[in-house]
This record gives structure tokens, C-alpha cells and sequence, in this order.
């Protein structure tokens, strides 16, 4: 490999940091097998340097209908270059992996699209591409780890051990990934809400340029309730400043913002471990390939690191347990620990911490003696970071210059623990009172979402958006109806017509000046359900006459469990009946649609 080299690069495509976890865990199992690892996303690596890989391992997530993770984005968009000869990458040895759900309908649909045009460019897979199912009784483990056996007997039979060596045994502690060093409490120089300093409201300097790596902080302007006080579902509508911001959006783009825990939950967490908030710590890396994340850069107190940066509420994956039983001094706690981080003991861990989505904190209160024999420098390997939540914007910026709009869920829900769960986003955003909007600032940037506007305004539109699923489509009506743009068809669904008709008002006005025209099903308002997919079917005739003689645009946002696949097996019906097809021509007619984007989703589970 490279030189005398021993190098694995690990690329991943993840949107939710579950690619990315499984990821470091190959990049850690490549170090005991004496690799030189490095472990980025697609997007953060440069491809120029494809071509003289010798090994390179690729791990992709599929997100909603089939849409690949934004930090994939620019790389598939290089691989799909018709200018690449076939022989580009035929020196070049690969593994794909891929994480999907089986309840939607393209399971693992990147992760099969990246092996077939990679291998078409010449690439050689030393193993059988692996494609996970979040619905495996043992979650993504039930592929991840044979397929990972299988992966490293076929690297090592390309490249074996270095003479002298073994594999690293896995009692052995690994180094931790960064050094801490504890800095006096002044040392801390990080803003009130843990980002750069020059990151302020009316800073010129970095207009348009947002990103994870350097968020606008925005100031709420509203948190606005929009569902009856008594209904199941707290749904709000927030709107951010972004003046002075040069943010600019447009319809379909999302809004991704960086959530952080609560006091109570920093409070809590850091009595649980014996920690000092005040203490102020400087993170380094003596290692090149892992450098110390940009946010992480900055010296910064226990209490910010555990504020903006620790899920500790998040969901503790298999690698935590094997770590944390190197720091117990107890047998029983270690016995246990081990065996939750063993192949056998996976039907275990899904009982104990999956189902019933045990946190962090919560494991820590059980595991006593290992919470509190922590070292500082291991907090990072064993928790990840908190991960940024996208949302639809709900608003166009010709209807609000200066603003943002998210239409969002409240998520709150029992399990079998005491305590209800709490998403970790949702939840913080709700709860900002008035002082909380003058005194905080939120950490946000815009980015492209899944689903575009038609390039000519004048292509009729039918949107399909139950529930939260609407917000998009807010943005589109606010968008045309500010243009004097017509046809325009919504399929609205909710629950109840008095508890959450998300902007009933605003469709009225729509529909009284001849923007809209509106069809809504209330599946509890009447003893038999009715959904959207009903209220498509019934009108077959104008959904026909716009998708095929107006060659009009057909779209759904909402969640992904049920509703996507029964809208489109109602459009797939109306294809058939209306145009007169068999099932076959239906089907290809439909395909059609798909692939030249006349027919889009973004949806969420």
C-alpha cells in the first residue's frame, strides 16, 4: 500500500452520525490490525486522490425515498461524471457497506447505486457489499459484524500483518482519540452559547458562507403553538431572525440547527460524574489523519462541552459498553459491559437500551463505579457529538425577507423507564420563553433540501403534505401566490379540523383569490378514517390531466413509515386507470416520473 504504507481510508455518508459511528469503529479495528486509518466523510475527502488509493472502504447511509446524506452530496455527484474513463479506479481495491431500513421503499438504495458505479469504474470489491436493516432484530449489528469478519479476512489476505505482529487483542485499552489538557477557569473563551466569537449578528464577514463548521446565531423571534391546547400533539411554528445575515433560501431548502441540552440535563449529568463545570479543558491530536473537531478547537468549560457538544441523551451504541468496561474497577459491572458488547449479547442490549432508548445518562446511573472512574480525555470517544436536526423551512423569503419558519413536533413519549423520552432538539426549542428569545441565540445554517420547484413557474403543482409534512409546501404556495403564480393543488391530512389544520387561515385565502385549490381529510372527524390517499383517489381525473396533459409536478413530504408508499400506490392506480395501462406500463410510467424528477419526496421517520 502507498509506499511501505499500510493505509485504509474510510469514507462514510451519513446523516444522522450512524454511518459515521460504524465508520471510526472500522477505522479502530483497522488500527489493531496495524493500519494507518483515516476515517472522514465523502464530502471532506479529496477526490483527486481516488485514483491512487490502494484500499478504500465506503459506508453509506440512504436517507427518506432513496436520497443519499448531504455529506455525500458532492462526491456522487463527482462519481456520476460522464467525462470518468471505466478504467479510473481499476487499481483501486474497495468495501461498501450500506445502512438502510426495510420499511421504505428503497432499501439501501445509495449504498447499491455507489457499489454498482464504482465497480463500473473499475474498482475491485474484496468482499460482498454488506446493506444493513435498521428492522433486524439486532438493528444494523445483524449485517454489520459478519460483514466485517468478511471484510477483514479478505484485507488481510491483500495485505497481511506486518511480520512480528498480531492483532491487537480487544482487552487492550485504545488510546484515546484526543489529549486534554485543563486549563485555569479564565481560560475559557468561548461565546455565551458555545460558538466562535465572531460569529454575531450582523457580522459581515462570513455572509453566505454558514456552515456546521461556522453557524449563524439567530435570534428567535416567536414560538408560536399552532395545535389546540388539548390535542395528543404539541406542534409549534418558530420563526428565526436571519437579518443581516446574507442567508438566502429558497422553496424546498431545509434549516439545519444545532440543538444543545438543557441546565438540567448539564446540572444532572456532570453531578452523576463527579465533574467540575467550571473547569476549562484544551483538546489536542498528536495524530494527523484525526484532527481535533473545528468546534472543539477553542478551549471550552466542562459545562459548555456537556451543553452544546455531549448526547448524553442520545442512545449508547454497541462500541460504548466495550470502552466503558475498561475504567471500571468493578468485576460485575465489567462482566456485564462485556457482555453487552458481544456478538451473544446483542438480543441483551437490544432489550436493555434500544427498546425502551436508554440514554447515556441513564446507563451511567446503572454502571456507578465505571461513571465514576471516567477519565476527562475518554469523554469524546464514549459520547458522540450532538448531532444538528434539519427541518423543512416553512416559509418563503419573498413572503418573510428576514425570517425563517420551521413548522415542528414537539417529540415526547413513553417507554417501559420511568422517565419519558425527550427529543433533544424539539424540546429545547419549545421550550425558549420571551426572555429566552432576547438572551439566546440559535446555531443554524441553510442547506439544499430533497425536493426543488419546477424551473418554470407556470408547471402546475400538486403537493401531498399531511401533518408537519405541509411546511414545504408553505413555502412553495407563499412563494407562487407572491409571483401571481395559479395552479396550485394541496392534499392536506391531520387528525382533527378544529385541533391541528395547520394554516387553515392562509389556505382560505389562498382558495378565495384562485391560488389554491385545497383538498383536506380529518381521518378522526367521522367514524370511518379517511387519509390523503383517499382524497387522491377521488380526484384521479385532475390529478391525471395535471401530471400527464400539463406535465405538472407531483409531490409528498410527511413521515416515512406509511404514508409515502399509499400515496404512491393511489398515484400508481390513477396512472393505470386513467391512462388506460397495464400494471407493467403503469409502473414504467411512474418510474419515468421518478427519475426525471416530475414526482418528489422528503420525508422523514
Amino acid at each position: 500500500m502507498q509506499g511501505n504504507k499500510r493505509t485504509l481510508t474510510i469514507l462514510y455518508g451519513s446523516q444522522t452520525g450512524t454511518a459515521e459511528e460504524v465508520a471510526e469503529r472500522i477505522g479502530r479495528e483497522g488500527k489493531r490490525r496495524h493500519f494507518l486509518c483515516q476515517v472522514c466523510a465523502m464530502d471532506m475527502y479529496d477526490m483527486t486522490k481516488l485514483i491512487n488509493e490502494q484500499m478504500v472502504i465506503l459506508v453509506a447511509a440512504t436517507c427518506g425515498q432513496g436520497d443519499p446524506p448531504d455529506n455525500m452530496k458532492k462526491m456522487w455527484r463527482f462519481l456520476l461524471r460522464k467525462d470518468l474513463p471505466l478504467t479510473s479506479l481499476q487499481n483501486v481495491n474497495i468495501a461498501v457497506l450500506g445502512l438502510g431500513d426495510s420499511s421504505y421503499v428503497k432499501f439501501n438504495f445509495i449504498a447499491k447505486k455507489l457499489f454498482r458505479r464504482l465497480t463500473q469504474l473499475g474498482a475491485v470489491s474484496v468482499t460482498k457489499p454488506g446493506y444493513a436493516d435498521d428492522q433486524h432484530d439486532l438493528g444494523i449489528d445483524g449485517v454489520v459484524d459478519p460483514w466485517l469478519k468478511n471484510l477483514w479476512e479478505g484485507i488481510l489476505r491483500l495485505y497481511p500483518l506486518p511480520p512480528g505482529t498480531e492483532v491487537i487483542p480487544a482487552n487492550i485499552r485504545p488510546p484515546s482519540r484526543f489529549q486534554v489538557e485543563i486549563l485555569p477557569s479564565e481560560g475559557d473563551s468561548v461565546c455565551s452559547n458555545g460558538a466562535s466569537s465572531s460569529n454575531r449578528i450582523g457580522d459581515t464577514e462570513h455572509v453566505n458562507v454558514w456552515s456546521k463548521d461556522n453557524p449563524f446565531e439567530a435570534r428567535m423571534l416567536s414560538n408560536q403553538r399552532v395545535t389546540d391546547t388539548d390535542h395528543w400533539q404539541d406542534v409549534r411554528l418558530i420563526e428565526f431572525d436571519i437579518k443581516d445575515s446574507g442567508i438566502s433560501y429558497s422553496p424546498g431548502d431545509i434549516v439545519v440547527i444545532q440543538p444543545e441540552n438543557s441546565d438540567t440535563v448539564v446540572d444532572e449529568f456532570t453531578q452523576l460524574l463527579g465533574l467540575n463545570q467550571n473547569e476549562t479543558l484544551k483538546f489536542s491530536s498528536s495524530d494527523a489523519e484525526n484532527p481535533v473537531p473545528t468546534v472543539l478547537e477553542r478551549p471550552l468549560t466542562i459545562n459548555r462541552l456537556v451543553k452544546t457538544h455531549l448526547d448524553v441523551q442520545g442512545v449508547p451504541k454497541r462500541y460504548f459498553f466495550e470502552l466503558l468496561s475498561f475504567f471500571t474497577p468493578s468485576e460485575m459491572e465489567k462482566e456485564k459491559l462485556l457482555e453487552f458488547a458481544s456478538a451473544e449479547g446483542q438480543e441483551e442490549l437490544y432489550s436493555y437500551c434500544y427498546r425502551s432508548k436508554r440514554n447515556y445518562f441513564e446507563v451511567f446511573q446503572d454502571f456507578p463505579h465505571a461513571a465514576a472512574s471516567i477519565p476527562i480525555e475518554y469523554l469524546i470517544d464514549l459520547i458522540p457529538a450532538i448531532k444538528p436536526r434539519s427541518f423543512s423551512i416553512a416559509s418563503a423569503q419573498r413572503a418573510h425577507p428576514d425570517k425563517i419558519q420551521i413548522l415542528m413536533a414537539v417529540v415526547k413519549y413513553k417507554t417501559n423507564l420511568h422517565r419519558p423520552r425527550f427529543g433533544v432538539c424539539s424540546n429545547w426549542l419549545a421550550s425558549f420563553n420571551e426572555k429566552d428569545m432576547k438572551a439566546k441565540r440559535i446555531r443554524l445554517w441553510v442547506a439544499k433540501g430533497t425536493i426543488t420547484m419546477p424551473k418554470s413557474p407556470a408547471t402546475p403543482i400538486i403537493m401531498v403534505g399531511p401533518g408537519t409534512g405541509v411546511a414545504p409546501f408553505r413555502a412553495f404556495l407563499e412563494d407562487r401566490v407572491s409571483q401571481k403564480i395559479k395552479g396550485n393543488v394541496l392534499f392536506f391530512g391531520s387528525r382533527n379540523k378544529e385541533k391541528d389544520f395547520f394554516f387553515e387561515g392562509q389556505w382560505k385565502e389562498f382558495q378565495e383569490s384562485g391560488y389554491l385549490q385545497l383538498f383536506t381529510a380529518f381521518s378522526q372527524d367521522q367514524e370511518q378514517k379517511i387519509y390523503v390517499q383517499q382524497r387522491i383517489k377521488e380526484n384521479a381525473t385532475l390529478i391525471w390531466n395535471i401530471i400527464h396533459s400539463q406535465q405538472g409536478f407531483f409531490y409528498i413530504a410527511g413521515n416515512a413509515k406509511d404514508m409515502p408508499t399509499a400515496v404512491m400506490n393511489s398515484l400508481k392506480d390513477i396512472i393505470r386507470n386513467e391512462g388506460c395501462m397495464s400494471t407493467e406500463e403503469a409502473e414504467m410510467y411512474f418510474k419515468k416520473l421518478d427519475a426525471r424528477r416530475y414526482l418528489q419526496c422528503e420525508t422523514w421517520s
